[in-house]
């Protein structure tokens, strides 16, 4: 199977995507705001819980994929995905409640510092120059006949 760990841990962010998504649709509708905030502190709350993940949840997908063609190291990627995903719970659950607090500060600091990791251990691959990875695309050739 190809990228067994970023398969498990975008499944994890989708789950956590569209709970973030049903957590702003109940306070729309006991608000019965249909655009915008309505100016709910809690629904402004909410949303830029659900903007936030959707900010961080690609970039950190897309570098554990390609660190995950590259290199293969699972072990440490699982640990990576596993601190990724319970920062992007934490902060959200954070969010809801006056700040500062540890939830919101600790999952957005653990959101920054495995963001950082992974770009760092890119760049290093890339400047390595050297790949691990059993996983290689090889040329088609066009059919003869």
């Amino acid at each position: 199977m190809v990228l067994p760990v970023t398969l498990v841990i975008a499944a994890a962010c989708a789950v956590i995507n569209i709970w973030l998504a049903v957590r702003l649709v109940r306070g729309r509708l006991k608000g019965k705001v249909m655009v915008g905030d309505g100016g709910d502190p809690a629904m402004l709350s909410g949303m830029r819980a659900h903007a936030n993940f959707v900010e961080y949840a690609p970039i950190v997908l897309i570098l554990m994929a390609l660190i995950e063609l590259a290199r293969g190291p699972q072990v440490a990627l699982w640990i990576i995905g596993a601190v990724f995903v319970v920062a992007r719970i934490a902060h959200p659950l954070g969010m809801g409640r006056s700040a500062p607090n540890p939830l919101r500060a600790g999952g957005a600091m653990a959101t920054w510092i495995v963001t950082l990791v992974l770009a760092g251990w890119a760049l290093a691959i890339v400047l390595g120059g050297e790949s691990t990875s059993s996983f290689t695309i090889a040329p088609v050739e066009a059919p003869r006949g």
